[in-house]
């Protein structure tokens, strides 16, 4: 019998598996679950799949981050990728790759997390795979797969001239909290309450799913989910579809306003223009069409490049090789 008290290293990989298997629970669409050489899922004949990983000590520290948060930050940055093509997530599957002295607790809090996460999100966790690592190194990565129901994908690509720009969810937040943690985080005393969200939007940051597939029904022309800063995602876009993606200061500045009392002024403009892990989406839709629920942030405008009230902004942002 396998306990919490042992590390992955005393438990054989079906003792582990049968642990936390329990944590998965079946969703329709899926044929055949975990168990078998392969998952078979029900689709309508176009898949939307991305992949994402988690290396210990490079994009968390477990004095900040507990298993559980690591598995439910892993499981939206999937989920959203999925949403900002316009899709409906489907399924996921896990791989962890660990040190053997890793604990078997640490393995379960995960499993249980990502199977929470994946329940409210109708999400069927469909296998996965387990290897030992080197010691100290832990590596968590999930593969999420999505429904396009027969639309066509959503792309970066697809911005036009006189197009609208728009966000729905927050900005800034994730970005804010890491800012926090840096700082001593909640180690120096009770956080506010805007600190608090802050903190908790960085180690478990939600994401607008549903409104991935709002925005494919409206027509939008270009979509992107906001996992690496407002500046260097929106850039993307523009680069993609030749334009320039012209934000204004003025629809910004509630995003900032919002922040200043966790991080002051300067920190929560940085945060809100740069900060990763927000998984928010921004797209851009024919003028008048932008859906209830988004915020307008600006327009789509001849040139390249993203603008700030027509000044132009360096890209800059989470780059996992320039940090």
């Amino acid at each position: 019998m396998v306990t919490e008290a042992q590390t992955l290293g005393e438990v054989s990989e079906e003792g582990l598996l049968r642990s936390i298997f329990p944590f998965f629970t079946l969703q329709p669409g899926l044929l055949v679950g975990p168990g078998d050489d392969a998952a078979v899922l029900a689709t309508s004949g176009r898949v939307v799949a991305t992949t994402d990983s988690m290396v210990r000590g490079r994009d968390w520290l477990d004095e900040w981050s507990s298993a559980a948060d690591v598995g439910a930050k892993l499981l939206t940055q999937n989920l959203a990728d999925v949403a900002a093509m316009g899709g409906t997530p489907t399924a996921v599957l896990v791989t962890l790759m660990a040190d053997p002295a890793t604990p078997v607790a640490w393995a379960r809090d995960l499993a249980r997390s990502i199977g929470e996460g994946a329940a409210r999100a109708g999400v069927a966790v469909a296998g996965g795979d387990l290897s030992s690592a080197p010691a100290e190194v832990l590596v968590v990565s999930i593969t999420a797969l999505g429904d396009l129901a027969g639309r066509q994908p959503v792309l970066r690509n697809g911005a036009h001239v006189g197009d609208t720009v728009a966000v729905r969810g927050t900005l800034g937040r994730s970005g804010a909290g890491l800012a926090l943690l840096q700082r001593g985080g909640d180690a120096v005393g009770p956080p506010s309450g805007i600190q608090q969200q802050c903190l908790d939007h960085h180690r478990r940051p939600t994401a607008p799913l549903a409104a991935g597939v709002q925005a494919a029904a409206v027509g939008a022309t270009a979509m992107i989910d906001i996992s690496d800063g407002l500046l260097r995602d929106a850039d993307r876009v523009a680069r993609a579809s030749g334009v320039c993606v012209a934000l204004s200061g003025a629809a910004l500045r509630p995003h900032v306003e919002a922040l200043v009392p966790a991080v002051g002024d300067a920190a929560a403009r940085e945060c809100v223009l740069s900060g990763g892990e927000e998984h928010s989406l921004l797209a851009t839709f024919p003028a008048g069409s932008v859906p209830a629920g988004w915020q307008v942030l600006g327009a789509v405008a001849p040139g390249s490049g993203v603008t700030i009230d027509g000044e132009p902004q360096q890209p800059r942002g989470w780059d996992h090789f320039h940090q």
